[in-house]
């Protein structure tokens, strides 16, 4: 090709299929594999605690309980009493009604379709033309594991996300940054040859 650097929009058709790559063993992952089966637990009386629930009429949000507007509202004695007595939790509240998985499935492809790109970015600042399939597969790789699985890492360290669910993402962040960079390496070479 003779090119000095490889443009993001000659890499269009990478984005793309990392993005198809990926969103099919997302789905495979969360559909077909047991390991994000016991991700989700189950109230001890879900009734009640839906119930209870209901009556507050809660917006769709994020909710901790107990909430503390300031560092000095979390020492008062009634507070620490609130935390010591529990429980201590964090509440995300969904539109009632039965998810819109196809809005969902869209905005997930949008997702990677950004990783994608975010990707297609860096290799193409950081790798010249020519480059052999494992150079970029390393760059485009470790670039899209980070994209992939960093984010739940702060939810377990301040949002008491269990950390076994964060080890299984980062499992499925690594196969998702294997698919992508085995794309971006496979179409790099096409482009350059």
């Amino acid at each position: 090709m003779g090119a000095e650097m490889i443009y993001i929009s000659q890499q269009w058709l990478a984005i793309l299929l990392s993005a198809v790559a990926v969103w099919i063993a997302s789905s495979l992952i969360w559909m077909v594999s047991p390991h994000h089966k016991s991700d989700f637990k189950k109230l001890p009386d879900e009734d009640a605690a839906m119930k209870t629930l209901r009556n507050q009429n809660l917006a769709p949000g994020l909710y901790v309980m107990p909430h503390c507007k300031s560092w000095d509202d979390a020492k008062k004695p009634e507070v620490i009493e609130k935390m010591t007595n529990g429980p201590v939790g964090y509440l995300t509240v969904a539109p009632n009604g039965m998810p819109n998985m196809g809005k969902n499935v869209a905005f997930s492809f949008i997702y990677y379709l950004v990783i994608g790109v975010i990707v297609a970015y860096i290799v193409s600042r950081t790798i010249p033309a020519g480059a052999e399939y494992l150079t970029v597969f390393r760059i485009a790789g470790v670039v899209s594991w980070l994209a992939y699985g960093m984010g739940a890492i702060p939810d377990a360290i301040w949002f008491s996300r269990p950390w076994s669910q964060v080890i299984k993402l980062q499992f499925d962040a690594l196969v998702y940054a294997l698919l992508t960079a085995g794309v971006f390496g496979w179409q790099w070479v096409r482009i350059c040859s």
